[in-house]
């Protein structure tokens, strides 16, 4: 394709999006429509708990706290794993059958706890971050807490006292707020809160109100009174037993097809398709028991004064809930804190080739400040780890004007910059192979895939991508470990517990799908932590970085020269994507002081730059 039809084709999808019906202008307050302030400074760490820090061995998970969770088969001599022992070693929950390498890895757990992440603050406050973003903590019995027994409560596990918080919990009834009390996690959960606060750390919490688990406390009763049930209408319920009938005809859709995940009724639907965004409503009950959880959180007082709540929420598969829903969900949250964050999964419309426009749920300021921003992350790894997707800076930028086209430029600044996550592989390996992103990328999937150490290139490109990250437009995300320098393919292999400084790990070997086993060293990666922090204070110390214009001065192959500015300030972000050097063309005249090693700078006609190199230049 020449460029001449790629840059028509180009205009045609820009012009479509221009003329799309324009909505009516909404009467929402100023307060519920603006990204808050805070947003657009954030430096965000991703803490996935159960696998982040075993604070306390007291209140680790037993067979009983894990009790309906997938996949629902353990061994009586099951256990808590050591922290340090070898990913892929075999044991007693991984002697599962060629091509069901999930069941023995879901089956472990590590203890991680509140506790754990309490001890570690002062390494997140060295880190330089402000912002943490919490995975589910919503009491569950899976390692990853997406499948609730109930959204009101921190799970047992990651508090003190398990046992103590069960039994606060039978005391009170589920469905009445005011009934509920404080557990010995929750009061855990409050201190975390305010350690975080006292160090000018956000946090926001992960809920996913598209559905609970089957331990969840309402489903618990369908299963037994059926459609005599107080909560039969709560769920996407198709056809109850007929006690009549020696067969269980009982029906109902979970999350994905998924039946540990029992979906929540939705109401008012129009034309719901799968990866677009439709007209709809959750059932009325379950909007308020959902409210009430909310408010708790964000006001655990009660006293009107948000600063010992949470600073906001992440919606699991939000585009899996209708957009009346949503624009309720945002006016009430906003009306406990107008400074409320909320950011949504809006991830793949098919997967593995096209994901959703975020426009619709971003563009009017009534439903998300945000979106995890998989849509400007994808084009910049085929980019910079030049995947089969590869196609020139010219392709990057191209795919950065589509992704942004018509999203206002406070919502752009305040935008969850993605790199890795709990939902896919770890920067370092999905750098490391080169293939689609997300696709066949754990072992079993693909025999080519490759899960061990990264090599020298692949750790130089993963720095380059990390500067353009944290010099672009967006608030940058760090999956927790990747500043430790891990690795680690697709779900579960991105959910290994964390290396950190100080312990001493045994070898990993490679995964069990591969013939010739290898052997490698794990351990916390000091030089890449601290290039993290490097970027961190460059971004902290540079407001530019963060207020900045955003201009691509070229674009072209392997040379990426990008501007950020001010009305004073001046900032240039030069790249060589090459594993070769690159000389610089004649338009080309900059010269000022490079912010990464502080020398001073001088790129004119015929310069030279590095291979693998990068440059963040501050304008004299």
């Amino acid at each position: 394709m020449t460029s001449r039809i790629k840059t028509l084709l180009s205009i045609l999808f820009l012009f479509s999006i221009a003329c799309a019906p324009v909505k009516e202008e909404t009467k929402e307050s100023s307060k519920n429509l603006r990204v808050p302030s805070w947003a657009k400074d954030a430096i965000w760490y991703q803490i996935f708990t159960e696998r982040f820090n075993n604070g306390d061995n007291t209140n680790d998970p037993t067979l009983a706290s894990i009790e309906g969770s997938w996949p629902h088969t353990f061994s009586d001599d099951w256990k808590v794993m050591e922290w340090t022992s070898d990913w892929y070693q075999a044991d007693s929950n991984y002697n599962s059958p060629k091509g069901y390498y999930d069941f023995g890895i879901q089956s472990r757990r590590y203890g991680g706890d509140l506790q754990g992440i309490l001890d570690k603050l002062d390494y997140l406050e060295e880190l330089g971050i402000n912002a943490v973003y919490i995975n589910p903590l919503n009491d569950a019995p899976s390692l990853h807490k997406y499948d609730a027994r109930n959204f009101r409560h921190i799970d047992i596990n990651f508090g003190p006292d398990p046992k103590g918080d069960v039994e606060i919990m039978e005391q009170e009834d589920p469905a009445d707020p005011e009934t509920w009390k404080w557990t010995n996690a929750d009061k855990q959960f409050l201190e975390l809160i305010n350690e975080l606060h006292k160090r000018n750390i956000r946090i926001i919490l992960d809920y996913s109100w598209n559905h609970t688990g089957v331990k969840f406390w309402a489903w618990q009763d369908v299963l037994e009174n059926g459609k005599e049930s107080k909560y039969a209408d709560w769920y996407e319920i198709k056809q109850f037993d007929n006690p009549n009938t020696p067969e269980n005809e009982f029906e109902y859709t979970g999350w994905a097809g998924v039946k540990d995940l029992p979906e929540l009724k939705k109401v008012d639907v129009e034309n719901r398709v799968h990866g677009k965004p439709y007209k709809g409503n959750i059932y009325d009950p379950i909007k308020q028991h959902i409210f009430n959880v909310s408010k708790r959180w964000l006001d655990p007082n009660g006293d009107g004064n948000f600063e010992d709540g949470v600073d906001g929420y992440r919606l699991d598969v939000a585009d899996q809930i209708g957009m009346d829903f949503w624009r309720d969900y945002r006016r009430f949250v906003r009306s406990i804190n107008p400074e409320c964050y909320l950011i949504g999964e809006i991830w793949w419309e098919k997967w593995p080739d096209v994901m959703m426009d975020p426009r619709p749920y971003v563009i009017d300021g009534d439903i998300f400040d945000a979106i995890m921003f998989y849509q400007a992350y994808k084009p910049a790894r085929d980019f910079f780890a030049k995947t089969i997707g590869y196609a020139g800076a010219e392709r990057l930028k191209e795919e950065w004007d589509r992704a942004t086209y018509g999203i206002p430029a406070a919502t752009i600044k305040g935008m969850m910059m993605m790199s890795a996550s709990h939902d896919s592989p770890r920067l370092l390996t999905s750098f490391f192979n080169k293939g689609k992103y997300k696709f066949q990328s754990k072992p079993g999937d693909n025999a080519t895939y490759i899960t061990g150490k990264p090599d020298e290139e692949t750790y130089n490109r993963v720095k380059l991508y990390l500067t353009y990250q944290f010099s672009m437009p967006g608030a940058p995300q760090i999956w927790n470990g990747d500043e430790m320098g891990m690795w680690g393919g697709d779900d579960p292999d991105c959910r290994k517990p964390l290396w950190w400084n100080g312990l001493t790990f045994e070898n990993e070997s490679s995964d069990p799908f591969k013939s010739e086993k290898a052997s490698y060293q794990v351990g916390f990666n000091q030089n890449l932590n601290d290039y993290y922090k490097q970027l961190i204070r460059l971004r902290n110390d540079n407001p530019v970085l963060r207020n900045g214009e955003l201009r691509f001065v070229k674009a072209e192959g392997d040379l990426l020269i990008i501007e950020r500015s001010s009305e004073k300030k001046k900032v240039i972000l030069v790249i060589n994507n090459s594993n070769d050097k690159i000389e610089l063309p004649g338009s080309i005249n900059i010269r000022g002081r490079d912010l990464l090693t502080e020398k001073e700078i001088v790129l004119t006609e015929g310069g030279v730059l590095n291979a693998l190199s990068a440059l963040i230049i501050k304008v004299q």
